[in-house]
């Protein structure tokens, strides 16, 4: 699929660690997958409280990682609204040289060829057209930006004296509470709360920790205000900053909800929910029981019900993130890449749910330049695994943090995680060939900013749509070289120039003759 939820550069920016989670973490990267695959699954909050003793053996040189678990019970958030195409572009036609087609070579190593998957269209479609609808799950258009403290700045309503005053204690509350988590405080992070609201409080700790938080950084968006027919109970909805793993990165963000009870003149929380106004949805950790593992590149999450499945996942999380890492476009690669494993239940909760019935997997833009990723239990078969996680991996490293605001982009995203997905196989053994040949006997103008299919698309239509993208880009790779490709590839999808523009400014060709190339490229490769 492609990335296609994305989120705004974080509402906070860097904040706190624990050192001796940070010392763990450079224990693991020294593992090898396998040994990072965690020894430990627990259902049970109060486990974590040995984290801490976790992160002192890691500093004497331990190796492994840790699986741990939690439970939560959240609703989940609204499915997206549908967002409306964009029109293709009308675009001059030139007659393009006959392409030569590809032939297998005599002798030449015999590649399994994998199960038919479906890749995500949703979150393409999601992605692209995200920034124009405001309404996809994913797509965080919100500001304004943080301060200098790494603060989010106030909404414009600056409410009474009074709520100042308590917003401000509030807030002093949730920042006790985030030292605690990140400390590894169960106690401390659940004193703020009433004893009602504490085990579901202990099933979230549990999971953060799990997955190794180590930025918590929460702001007020605005003044408390007071709960309708509830005298004594306020609503606050804040936005918090987090990290896992990496205690320096740029966090990502999550909305909640705070609800609030006034003991004399102390509140005390009674609840911590996901809000409606995160459009990414519930995440799974305030979702879910998570079973965690964490590789040297690589975090994979799941259910406990499955987490079986974590030892070979991460192994070939870690496989596709060396993969993934070659197209990471600009100066700095993911600090980690984060992978849920969904069952059924879960598809349809995390992150909002919603996307049509042939996905896969799919990437949501959390903010901070990151891009969670989502794999469908049901859907994904056991050979088919590996390409999926390059794929998706690859739009993780790829996509810009705001993501891509153009509909006709869509060929360019999509065809490099294709590319990436297929890890040099050659072209006439790409599994969606067959795809492409029905798509250009009927179906498709032509036009590669008009091919992106829709959400209702059959299998075939939608599998040759992606054959098509990764055949144009199999084409400007096999003419100009990856990093040339991946430079107009910044261009069009980072730097939003129009494909004209960065072809004649990255490549020195005219775009024109370039597409023809490419669809020529196409034909000759189906027959």
């Amino acid at each position: 699929m492609t990335d296609g939820d994305e989120q705004p550069p974080g509402r906070t920016t860097d904040g706190d660690e624990h050192r001796p989670a940070v010392d763990a973490v450079d224990a693991v990267d020294k593992a090898s997958a396998a040994d990072a695959v965690a020894a430990n699954v627990s259902a049970n909050a109060c486990a974590d409280d040995t984290r801490a003793e976790t992160a002192r053996a890691a500093d004497a040189g331990a190796d492994s990682a840790e699986v741990d678990a939690a439970v939560d019970t959240i609703a989940p958030a609204p499915a997206p609204a549908p967002a409306p195409d964009a029109a293709s572009l009308p675009h001059p036609v030139a007659v393009p040289a006959p392409y030569p087609v590809p032939m297998a070579h005599v002798g030449e190593p015999t590649r399994a060829v994998r199960k038919r998957r479906r890749w995500p269209l949703w979150t393409a479609l999601g992605l692209a057209l995200g920034l124009v609808a405001g309404a996809v799950p994913g797509v965080l258009l919100r500001g304004p930006a943080p301060d200098a403290a790494g603060r989010s700045a106030a909404k414009s309503d600056p409410g009474t004296a009074a709520q100042r005053r308590l917003g401000e204690r509030m807030l002093a509350l949730l920042d006790r509470q985030a030292t605690a988590l990140v400390g590894a405080d169960r106690a401390g992070f659940l004193a703020i709360a009433e004893p009602a609201a504490r085990p579901a409080l202990s099933r979230r700790y549990a999971a953060l920790r799990a997955l190794r938080v180590t930025v918590w950084r929460p702001a007020a968006d605005g003044v408390p205000e007071a709960a309708d027919g509830q005298p004594g109970q306020w609503r606050q909805t804040i936005t918090v900053g987090y990290c896992f793993v990496a205690p320096d990165c740029a966090p990502s963000t999550v909305e909640l909800d705070a609800r609030w009870r006034l003991v004399g003149e102390e509140p005390r929380l009674t609840a911590l929910e996901p809000s409606g106004t995160d459009p990414a949805g519930v995440r799974p950790w305030q979702a879910n029981d998570l079973a965690v593992t964490v590789g040297k590149r690589v975090v994979v999450a799941t259910t406990t019900a499955q987490r079986s499945k974590l030892p070979g996942l991460l192994a070939q999380a870690e496989a596709a993130a060396r993969v993934a890492d070659r197209y990471a476009v600009g100066d700095a690669r993911p600090d980690r890449y984060l992978v849920y494993y969904a069952g059924k239940t879960e598809w349809r909760r995390w992150y909002g749910g919603g996307r049509p019935k042939w996905t896969a997997g799919y990437a949501v833009g959390v903010g901070g330049g990151r891009h969670d990723v989502v794999l469908n239990a049901q859907t994904v078969t056991p050979d088919g695994v590996d390409d999926l996680l390059r794929h998706e991996l690859t739009h993780a490293a790829s996509l810009p943090d705001r993501g891509y605001a153009d509909r006709a982009d869509w060929w360019l995203v999509e065809g490099l995680a294709e590319y990436a997905g297929a890890d040099g196989q050659p072209v006439h053994r790409y599994e969606g060939l067959t795809e492409v040949r029905d798509l250009l006997r009927g179906g498709w103008s032509g036009r590669l900013e008009a091919v992106a299919p829709e959400a209702d698309a059959s299998d075939s239509r939608v599998g040759g749509a992606y054959g098509v993208g990764y055949l144009a880009v199999r084409h400007l790779v096999d003419r100009y070289g990856e990093q040339r490709m991946l430079d107009f590839y910044r261009a069009v999808v980072h730097e939003r120039r129009s494909p004209a523009q960065a072809a004649d400014e990255v490549l020195g060709d005219p775009w024109s003759m370039l597409h023809d190339e490419c669809v020529a490229y196409v034909r000759a490769v189906v027959g």
